[in-house]
């Protein structure tokens, strides 16, 4: 179900909270019992040394999420947990919303969480698979030493999570990738990672994660004017990606780093349907533009390096 104008403010949404629909949880489709059973509505762990961590883990994240994290906990299933992550400024995934869920093994600590990362089936980040699986150290999901990978009686979820936010969603994830680079350079990868930003932010606005509806539409009605002025910013090169403050006007087209004319396409084709999603959902557009107008700017450089990175452009796009 799409979002609606329903006026409720981010300030008036639990950091932390216990709630009854699961429904939608990925974790909860992947262990569903027999149909006939009504098993799966209580929840899945019975060994009380687990279910004792698990609300020792409750009570961390109610007391220590910072204020760009979110947590939803389930009554009826104590092995599945749902985290909301605010993009951090200074990185290409500025005001975004990205969505995990998660399960408790039923012998943790011993093993660490599975994570599931809700991601419409967009990779924007190596590693954050568009399967949704997610890489990462501390998960035993990645290479990794000592405190680096899963510690039974220090690990903890919150860990987790910060790991995703600061490690995982950070200013130049291209070197997240140990292996063949992802693009032609870590601006060239910001400039993908920011678009498929915009992109997942559509897909959220369309089919909201259950329990955050009324989250996610006051955020992104707090922050549309920022977005878009940063869409007109990134795309007339007056600023790296990433970095947009909120204050340029948008009509300046003073040009500051050069801009592909893939990424430049891709804001022409994102920021009206962007535009239109925050207008329905109530944000305050003034002053902005419905859509972009071409300028003819933001073409690759030419000689050999504007010609390899225009054949980059073309083998990725």
């Amino acid at each position: 179900m799409a979002l609606g104008h329903e006026q409720v403010g981010v300030n008036k949404f639990k950091q932390f909270d216990c709630v009854v629909d699961y429904s939608d949880h990925y974790y909860y489709h992947q262990s569903k019992p027999n149909q006939k059973s009504n098993s799966h509505e209580t929840m899945m762990i019975n060994n009380r040394n687990t279910m004792k961590r698990i609300m020792k883990e409750w009570e961390i994240l109610e007391k220590n999420l910072p204020p760009s994290i979110f947590v939803r906990v389930y009554e009826g299933r104590i092995d599945l947990l749902r985290a909301a992550i605010i993009g951090a400024s200074k990185t290409p995934y500025h005001n975004g919303l990205f969505f995990f869920d998660l399960q408790f093994p039923s012998d943790y600590p011993n093993n660490p969480p599975k994570v599931y990362y809700r991601s419409f089936g967009l990779r924007l980040n190596p590693n954050l698979y568009n399967s949704g699986y997610v890489c990462l150290s501390l998960l035993n999901t990645w290479g990794g030493k000592g405190t680096e990978r899963w510690c039974p009686d220090e690990s903890t979820i919150l860990q987790v999570l910060l790991s995703l936010q600061g490690l995982v969603l950070n200013e130049k994830p291209y070197y997240n990738e140990p292996g063949i680079k992802p693009a032609w350079s870590w601006e060239s990868y910001n400039a993908d990672v920011f678009a498929l930003s915009c992109k997942t932010m559509l897909y959220l606005m369309k089919k909201p994660a259950r329990n955050f509806e009324c989250f996610i539409a006051a955020h992104f009605r707090d922050h549309a004017s920022v977005i878009l002025k940063a869409c007109v910013a990134y795309r007339n090169g007056r600023v790296r990606i990433g970095l947009f403050d909120g204050d340029a006007p948008v009509g300046s087209k003073k040009k500051k780093v050069n801009v592909s004319k893939k990424f430049k396409d891709s804001m022409n084709e994102l920021y009206p349907e962007l535009y239109k999603a925050f207008n329905r959902i109530g944000a305050s557009l003034k002053n902005l533009p419905e859509k972009l107008e071409d300028d003819g700017d933001g073409k690759p450089a030419n000689g050999i390096i504007g010609k390899l990175k225009r054949f980059w452009e073309a083998m990725t796009a």
